[in-house]
Formats: C-alpha cells, structure tokens, sequence
C-alpha cells in the first residue's frame, strides 16, 4: 500500500456511511409516540363522509417509517381494517402516492417502484438508474430478496426482459450489489484503472465500454475518487466529460449518475428534484420518489446542495411547482425552507 495510506481520507464525500459533515433526514421519529392514538386520529379523519386530509397528513408525514409500521398494526388490532386499504380508498391523486408510498417499507418501495419502472409498455430508465446507482450493497441485496419474494422472479430477470445492450449490462451489474465496500486503496490498482479508463475512451477510436462498467460498478468508494483525480491528471479532462462524449442514452445516463453517486451522493438526488421540476411540468414519478425515500436519510444535506448548485431552495422550488394537499405534505417532507 506504500505512499497511498495517507491518502485515505483525502476525500469526504456527502453520505457515505460514516460521513461526519451530514447533517441526515428531516423526518425524525415522533417523541411521546402512541401507535393506538395515532391510529383512532387516522380513522376519525377517515370515518363517515368526507376525508380530513390534514390529520392524516399531520400524524403520517412527523412519523418515521419504523412508526409508522407500528401505526398500521395497532390500526388492525384496534380497529379491524387494514390502514393502507382505507387509505387508498379515501386518498387520490399525487397525495395518496405520497401517503402510501411513506407507509411502505422502505426496501419494498424501492422494489415496488423497481417494478413500476418495468411493467407495461415502456421502461421509466431513469428510474431504475436513479435506485440501482444510488442504494448500498447491503440495501440492494436486501431489494433483491424481496422483490422475488413479492413477485416470484428475480429483479435481473426483469431487468434482462426490460432493457438491452450496455444498459442491460451496467444495471444487471448494479442490481448485483457486488461492489467492494471497503475503503481499502491499492495504489497501483488505482493508477492502472485510470490508465484503462484512458485507453478505454479518449485515447482511442471506439469505446471500450466494458472496461468503464467493471471499474465504475466493482470498485470501492475511496478507491474510485482516487481513480478520478487520477483520470482527470493524465487525460487532462473530468471524468465526467469523457462519458459523455463517448457513450451515449440510458448507457450514458446510468455511468453518469455511478460518478455523481459517488462523488457526492445527496448532490445527485439534488439535481434530481431539480431536473424534476424545472421547465413545464413536474415529473411527479421523480419528485415523489426522492422526496419519500430521502426524508428520513439526507434530505437536510440534499436542501444544502440544492442551495449550493442552483441558488434557490428545494423548498421553493417544491412550492411553486406543486399545490394543495400535495404541496403540504411534501414541504413537510422538504422540513424547510433554505
């Protein structure tokens, strides 16, 4: 390992575990917590004509996923119905997506939305990119599991039917949850990786674009940083750049978003919401997506960097983009404004 160990903590990323600059979620479990009182709150708002979606929205959205678990079982053993069931039925819209989706568990949503992604005609790409780049070894072992216990075929299978070419490849790699998850830097490694990164790209006519998968979705976190500093060194050029002018589509995409998870994960969803919102229309599939499933790990740190890079806050942006119940219940999920 020689010169390399000092190297090691030469980069601190956003939220990686183990980060001590992130500053987390904005969901925090509820202190003084009753499941027993919060299920009688959700059926009074739910019980006879009309729907309090306030209430609903004020217990559901300052709850954790863990308390809210707890909610849907002291609903059934007080109350004799199933809390999702009376939920759907009462909510619609981008709201009921909301609440249902805060209400699954959080590997199950990640496999539900997987599913979603695939089913029917047409492929959502950016969808199975965004959770198959973003999710741990550890959280992408446990999709795996459940998505063939709740669909009783493998999520390669599908990803396999579903997709082609390189893009097959790289989220069949991903979906494998194989990268190293050490921290460990072999320096010569690491110089030999760029270096076939450079041969791979700019330094010849056609891509090899194999190597760029093996190196971007089996390496460690700490190990790839380096290989990016290392990169841009002898190619004079970002990572980043080489991508895009030598690969191409949802193959282009998923690299991309590897580079960006890895350099700076709560970043990536950051421009996510952003790519989200801007123009005409709200991609509500995104914006729900990464507002559910962040709350409770970084949205704190994704608000800094949406700050940071287009120099207005989440909060405003979710706010002229969205309205009514919608809107609410996502702003508490945004937990402020920057």
């Amino acid at each position: 390992m020689g010169q390399s160990s000092c190297l090691q903590q030469a980069h601190v990323g956003s939220l990686w575990p183990s980060d001590p600059a992130a500053k987390g979620g904005t969901v925090k479990p509820a202190s003084g917590f009753s499941a027993t009182e919060d299920a009688q709150t959700l059926r009074k708002a739910m019980k006879g004509l009309g729907t309090d979606e306030d209430a609903i929205i004020g217990v559901l959205a300052h709850r954790s996923t863990a308390q809210r678990q707890e909610i849907r079982t002291a609903y059934k053993s007080t109350i004799g119905r199933d809390l999702m069931d009376d939920l759907k039925s009462e909510l619609s819209g981008n709201l009921e997506r909301v609440i249902v989706g805060m209400m699954t568990p959080t590997v199950l949503y990640d496999v539900q939305e997987l599913r979603r992604a695939m089913k029917g005609a047409g492929t959502d790409e950016g969808c199975l990119i965004e959770i198959l780049a973003s999710r741990t070894p550890e959280e992408l072992r446990r999709i795996n599991q459940t998505y063939q216990l709740q669909y009783g075929r493998s999520l390669e299978d599908d990803i396999r039917s579903d997709t082609s070419f390189m893009f097959q490849r790289v989220l069949v790699s991903l979906s494998a949850g194989g990268r190293d998850e050490g921290h460990f830097l072999d320096d010569a490694l690491m110089r030999q990786d760029a270096q076939d990164l450079y041969e791979a790209g700019e330094k010849k006519w056609g891509t090899d674009e194999v190597k760029f998968l093996t190196v971007l979705c089996s390496r460690n976190r700490n190990h790839l940083l380096h290989v990016f500093d290392e990169y841009k060194r002898i190619s004079q050029k970002d990572i980043e750049q080489s991508i895009k002018s030598e690969t191409s589509g949802s193959f282009e995409d998923a690299l991309l978003a590897i580079v960006k998870c890895m350099r700076n994960k709560s970043a990536y969803f950051a421009e996510r919401l952003y790519k989200s919102m801007k123009g005409l229309g709200t991609d509500d599939d995104t914006l729900i997506r990464v507002m559910v499933s962040r709350a409770e790990i970084d949205m704190m740190d994704i608000r800094e960097n949406f700050r940071r890079l287009y120099g207005k806050s989440l909060y405003s942006f979710i706010k002229g983009d969205t309205s009514g119940d919608y809107r609410k219940v996502l702003l508490i999920l945004c937990g402020g404004d920057d």
